[in-house]
């Protein structure tokens, strides 16, 4: 950064150059002071309340000219640079705090962004489980029901396998009795297939009620 042309130590030429004139205007007050040269003007003032000694004030602006370039060199040239440091390193904190709060402010955003996106992945993935429960459950009661279909055509088959069974095993033993009794009461066998035809197609013609 380039130092301000208010702030640069006067170089040694300014110096001697300002302290000689500075010695000139202070000898010019002693020279004043010591012969009474303005005592005409100092008098009137005098009169007029305003105590002034020309002399010795024209001394002390030669006394300000000589000095004023060493106080500014040696002590305001190094108080403004301290103070411009100060002023650098506080704007240099101030504007890494900025950097710091927006990079803060950065990551809180990626941080709820990911968030967010992770939340959404959860959902989704739990929609596509639960459409997935849906599914197998829709499979698992299909299955169930085919299943039971089947368990019920099975079975509905047994029971009429089973009935038509029971019912020639009945006909068979009323057509053996009918035979038996037959032979009773004639004293003669009479078992032929002719006779059993002729009974069969008499139980044939029997309702027969579930």
């Amino acid at each position: 950064m380039s130092q301000p042309e208010g702030n640069k130590k006067p170089s040694i030429a300014e110096i001697a150059v300002l302290a000689v004139v500075g010695a000139i205007v202070m000898y010019v007050g002693y020279w004043i002071d010591s012969n009474h040269a303005l005592a005409s003007v100092e008098g009137p003032l005098n009169k007029m309340g305003i105590p002034l000694e020309l002399g010795k004030t024209v001394g002390t602006i030669g006394m300000f000219i000589a000095l004023f370039k060493v106080i500014h060199g040696f002590f305001l040239v190094p108080l403004f640079d301290a103070i411009n440091g100060r002023t650098n390193e506080l704007e240099s904190t101030f504007g890494e705090a900025e950097n710091l709060r927006a990079e803060m402010t950065q990551l809180k955003s990626d941080y709820e962004k990911r968030i967010a996106e992770t939340e959404a992945s959860a959902r989704e993935q739990i929609q596509a489980q639960i459409r997935e429960a849906q599914d197998l459950k829709k499979e698992l009661m299909a299955d169930a029901a085919r299943k039971a279909d089947e368990y019920k055509n099975q079975a509905m088959a047994e029971i009429d396998a089973e009935k038509r069974k029971a019912l020639t095993d009945l006909r068979l033993h009323v057509t053996n009795l009918s035979l038996q009794a037959t032979e009773k009461l004639l004293g003669e066998n009479v078992d032929s297939d002719r006779n059993r035809k002729i009974i069969d197609d008499f139980l044939a013609t029997v309702e027969v009620k579930n």
